[in-house]
């Protein structure tokens, strides 16, 4: 019995108004192993909880007498258990003179967890106190239980909706950070290698890559081809120098999982000396790499943890595979329009070109421009398939390539507009587009326009003064007949801009009045084709329903 009571030794505060009361009391479960706190009145017991509250250490039980001077030990058992920083502070009534059952009822009404008649056995305080305390620990653990378990509910719900790899091993990093107290890095792995990783602290997490890329290394050669979830220690001279926190040289837990299928794995990093986590049923998977095998025994948070690096690594799986196909659609997307840095020279003219999409997940839609050599001079054409899918991003497609091989023997643009209606009639009746065409000869500065539908061009000329070219026409798609193309004549200071309506519509604004706005900031705006386009952008191209697109032309 005696080393069953030191087993249980806990912090006691004895509340009594009497010296030797509190003194024989004491002597009694000091001799148990127990820690007492004697205090004389019930203000003085809770000043004292106040002091060990702030300083994170209230006793492990009360035994308050229910006859105190200044307040009833009934009263301060209700004020311990209605504030909720001291309310699972178990408390046992003891009274030498209240000892009928109606006391006893009253004392457990109020809160309390047991009631002793005094003078008593020894034995009889001693089992009381500590039956109070293991209930109260076993209540804590299984709210601490229920916390981790809600805490760990919570991070698979953050980690299953992350939209990339980046968000998800952030998520499971803040996530093992909340579960084990401690700094926490995760990292994803591909099965081509590449590293994905995320950081609880992002203010203290380095921003040299350097050292993510080292640990990435190790973590891979450390899970070769396990499959499953199992854990090691990895020493501080083999883990990077402040991963966990600036400058610290931390020994690393890492717990390792990967997916069924094997293409992702996930590696959960925390400091080894701050919380150990062991698996349950330790295999050689467990030895460390040092060649120590690592012997606490298993935390209350290891399970959560392990279970979290199975959720990662299972959520990881199809943002694997999204990726891979992201990446194989968005370069054939890019392959549909040139990139300016690949716009072809064009001898006698500048050109800046824009292209902003509507939708972040397919980049592009059924916007479009093209500048193309002809015999005749330089061809530009900027054209919006109605809509901003990846069927209006087909049609675009198909416009554009036929206007390339259009315009090798003709160069035009009215008989070019002509030509396009008829192809879209021929193989998407159903469709309508929009497009402006403009040839420019860069030695007479003459230009060509015709336009099917579309915002004209506007011609900001040397000295400010912005106006639209006059031109229109139908449709592409409606086999109606096509007006002669306008001509002007540029100057060098003289910049032609052509954009798609997708700048300048706004839902429940007339488009004469946005387009009348967007004549004015293109007089405003600073010279230079790089600054005309940046500015409309700044002006106009803020959350757009509909892609934009935008060529600015000057001779060269």
């Amino acid at each position: 019995m005696k080393n069953d009571v030191k087993q249980w030794g806990a912090t006691v505060m004895v509340v009594d108004d009497v010296p030797t009361n509190r003194y024989a009391m004491g002597a009694v479960l000091r001799r148990a192993g127990h820690h007492v706190v004697p205090v004389a009145s019930a203000g003085e017991a809770l000043s004292e909880l106040d002091v060990r509250l702030r300083a994170g250490a209230l006793p492990d039980v009360a035994l308050v007498d229910v006859g105190l001077p200044d307040m009833s030990g009934y009263e301060l058992c209700r004020r311990v258990k209605s504030r909720p920083s001291t309310a699972a502070l178990p408390v046992v009534h003891f009274s030498a003179t209240a000892v009928d059952a109606k006391d006893r009822c009253r004392g457990l009404d109020a809160g309390a967890d047991a009631y002793l008649t005094v003078p008593a056995e020894p034995r009889e305080i001693q089992a009381v106190v500590q039956a109070a305390v293991r209930r109260a620990r076993g209540r804590t653990a299984a709210e601490a239980l229920a916390d981790r378990l809600t805490l760990l509910s919570e991070t698979i719900v953050a980690v299953q909706t992350a939209r990339c790899l980046e968000e998800l091993a952030d998520a499971a990093a803040a996530g093992a950070a909340r579960l084990t107290g401690t700094p926490a890095v995760v990292f994803v792995i591909g099965p081509d290698g590449e590293a994905h990783h995320g950081t609880s602290r992002s203010r203290l997490a380095l921003s040299d890559a350097g050292p993510h890329q080292a640990a990435a290394r190790l973590i891979t050669r450390i899970a070769g081809r396990q499959a499953g979830v199992h854990s090691t220690v990895v020493p501080a001279p083999l883990w990077p120098t402040g991963l966990f926190r600036p400058g610290a040289r931390d020994d690393a837990h890492l717990v390792l999982a990967s997916a069924k299928e094997g293409r992702a794995r996930v590696c959960l990093a925390i400091p080894a000396g701050t919380a150990p986590l062991r698996s349950r049923g330790a295999t050689s998977h467990d030895e460390p790499v040092d060649g120590r095998r690592h012997n606490a025994a298993l935390p209350d948070a290891a399970l959560p943890v392990e279970r979290l690096a199975q959720a990662t690594a299972l959520a990881a799986e199809p943002l694997l595979m999204y990726q891979a196909e992201r990446h194989i659609a968005l370069t054939l997307q890019h392959s549909f329009l040139p990139q300016p840095h690949r716009l072809p020279h064009l001898p006698g003219v500048e050109l800046v070109v824009r292209y902003v999409p509507a939708s972040r997940q397919t980049e592009i839609g059924g916007d479009f421009y093209a500048a193309l050599r002809t015999r005749d001079g330089v061809l530009t054409a900027v054209g919006d398939v109605v809509g901003h899918s990846l069927d209006a991003a087909t049609v675009m497609v198909e416009i554009r390539h036929a206007l390339r091989a259009y315009c090798v023997e003709e160069s035009d643009p009215r008989a070019l507009a002509e030509r396009l209606d008829r192809m879209l009639l021929h193989y998407h009746p159903e469709v309508t587009a929009t497009v402006c065409l403009a040839l420019v000869d860069p030695g007479t500065g003459l230009a060509r326009i015709a336009n099917a539908g579309h915002i004209p061009p506007v011609l900001v000329r040397g000295d400010g003064k912005a106006e639209y070219v006059p031109v229109d026409g139908p449709l592409l798609g409606l086999a109606l007949d096509r007006p002669e193309p306008s001509e002007l004549v540029l100057t060098r200071r003289d910049r032609l801009l052509m954009v798609t309506d997708g700048l300048i519509e706004t839902r429940g604004i007339d488009l004469a009045t946005s387009m009348e706005q967007l004549r004015t900031a293109a007089g405003d705006a600073p010279a230079g084709l790089d600054a005309l386009c940046d500015t409309l952008l700044g002006c106009f191209g803020h959350d757009r329903e509909d892609d934009i697109a935008m060529l600015a032309l000057r001779l060269g």
